[in-house]
């Protein structure tokens, strides 16, 4: 299958033009939107869910990423295998997490371009196709990396901050449940958050944090919205206390 990972949104062309491409490259082979709203301009929080997000899918799934604020300038295109799965999009950071916590990766430039390739939209005229070709199982398009210049080193393996905001009011944090104490505390936006296994563990109206169902660290309030009752927004910083 074939996994879209982008900030496009639901609204406007983007998303049905990309799998326009994808039908007409690779008929048959399923595209799963996995988010259309991914942190817009944003790869380094995007890192973080995509990393978390991917594991839940088997080896041989082709993610199609685009958080490309830098679409047509110096940022090089490419494609990742990271522990059997691929990765086709900006070597701008959105692929670092993945590779940092995959136990084998390899990763290509991709050389291939299309008759036509528009300045603004690689998603649709570069990516897609590429992604398409490796989903009819065809090898992939371009030269083995010679360097790391696109990695970010300086990133955290866990980050501090809130990444995403579900329909729900919840706020995802870029941190692994897994790596924070049993005890630990968050605190965000003023608030001190406890943990909780599940949201009925807390009466209605309580705020808390608690494990989501794909390993992060997520701040909720039972039959509330995180977002608008703690004031909390994706870029608002987290905080660790025991």
């Amino acid at each position: 299958m074939i996994v879209l990972f982008t900030d496009f949104g639901l609204h406007g062309p983007y998303t049905g033009q990309m799998k326009a491409a994808l039908h007409q490259m690779a008929p048959g082979i399923p595209a799963i939107d996995l988010f259309t709203d991914a942190p817009m301009g944003n790869p380094k929080a995007s890192a973080y869910l995509l990393a978390a997000y991917a594991a839940w899918f088997p080896a041989g799934t082709i993610f199609l990423c685009v958080v490309d604020p830098g679409v047509g300038g110096t940022r090089p295109a490419i494609m990742i295998e990271a522990d059997g799965r691929w990765y086709v999009g900006p070597g701008n950071g959105l692929f670092e997490l993945v590779q940092r916590r995959a136990t084998k990766t390899r990763s290509w430039d991709i050389d291939w371009r299309p008759d036509r390739l528009s300045a603004s939209f690689h998603g649709r005229d570069l990516f897609a196709p590429v992604a398409a070709m490796l989903a009819r199982g065809e090898p992939p398009p371009g030269e083995p990396r010679g360097d790391d210049d696109d990695r970010r080193s300086d990133w955290p393996d866990d980050l501090c901050e809130i990444v995403y905001i579900d329909h729900f009011g919840n706020a995802m944090t870029g941190l692994r449940a897994a790596v924070l104490p049993p005890d630990a505390k968050l605190v965000s936006a003023g608030h001190i958050l406890e943990r909780a296994r599940t949201f009925s563990d807390r009466p209605p109206g309580s705020a808390f944090w608690y494990e989501n169902s794909n390993g992060l660290a997520e701040i909720s309030v039972n039959q509330g919205r995180a977002d608008r009752d703690l004031g909390l927004a994706t870029g608002i910083p987290v905080e660790i206390v025991s």
